[in-house]
């Protein structure tokens, strides 16, 4: 089933994310994830295509497993160190693993390299215009806090809209911890024209140390009451679990409650946290 065809049925939507096994690692773990996750029924999941790309031959595969286990699929491409020919090539080895989503990215480029070979795509919207037309339902990613190579926020949401413009059917936010950030970029968006179904991603932070990480990479503004939780409880890994099940839980109560009827969960393969955000929700998505 395509994503724009279970967003516009506007009812209460959660997706969750899964990543592959990095290359030559066992696919057991992940696929038993994965059949745990898709016990949860959640509307989609998506399949990221690994650090720097160096997952992404294990991508389809575990994508196809994902709707093996009853569950839409959306895998992730990169293409910042893609020729046209393998992009033609990842998009035609998706299609015969059934994939009908694909979420287009830019990418990375590896740690061994200072810049892109020449010819290759520069941008997301290379991208979406290269499968434009293709017969995948298309999604791209957002930052409500600026994606951190663009100085200016109207740069970013222009960059955005150009790639709306270029075909995609919907966007999934980076991760936020502080509700009114999305509120007000959601806003900036419509604002600015751009009128696709916008997911709201959310991080469940159970680790301490996992949260300085992504403060260093993506820039993610972190609220005092969020601070407080990581200073008491950060040292201590079963009440920090406790902590950040509660606190994303709340943000994703809070957004459907303003109107905001599709949220992605950043799982990082743990089964259990997404069990137990779920179960937090059981009255409240109906199921």
């Amino acid at each position: 089933m395509k994503i724009k065809d279970i967003l516009a049925q506007e009812r209460p939507s959660v997706s969750f994310e899964v990543f592959p096994p990095r290359k030559d690692a066992p696919f057991e773990p992940v696929k038993d994830a994965v059949a745990q996750l898709a016990q949860e029924r959640p509307s989609f999941m998506s399949v990221t295509y690994g650090a720097s790309g160096n997952a992404q031959a294990n991508t389809a595969a575990i994508a196809s497993f994902v709707q093996a286990c009853g569950v839409p699929a959306l895998a992730h491409l990169t293409c910042l160190t893609a020729t046209r020919e393998s992009i033609e090539s990842e998009a035609d080895a998706l299609r015969r693993a059934g994939i009908e989503n694909v979420l287009c990215l830019r990418g990375d480029l590896p740690k061994d390299a200072s810049e892109p070979p020449p010819g290759n795509f520069s941008h997301a919207v290379d991208l979406v215009r290269a499968l434009h037309g293709s017969g995948f339902c298309l999604g791209g990613a957002c930052y409500p806090e600026c994606h951190p190579d663009c100085p200016h926020m109207e740069d970013d949401i222009r960059h955005l809209r150009e790639k709306v413009e270029a075909g995609l059917d919907f966007v999934t936010t980076q991760m936020f911890f502080d509700n009114n950030i999305f509120y007000r970029y959601l806003a900036k968006l419509r604002d600015h024209g751009v009128t696709v179904p916008v997911i709201a991603g959310i991080m469940p932070v159970t680790n301490g140390k996992q949260i300085a990480r992504i403060c260093r990479l993506s820039g993610t503004y972190l609220p005092s009451r969020f601070k407080a939780i990581v200073d008491r409880y950060g040292d201590h890994p079963a009440a920090m679990l406790d902590a950040g099940v509660a606190y994303a839980t709340e943000q994703i109560i809070d957004l459907f409650a303003n109107g905001i009827n599709a949220v992605h969960i950043y799982t990082m393969n743990k089964p259990e946290v997404a069990t137990r955000i779920m179960s937090n929700l059981h009255n409240i998505i109906g199921h």
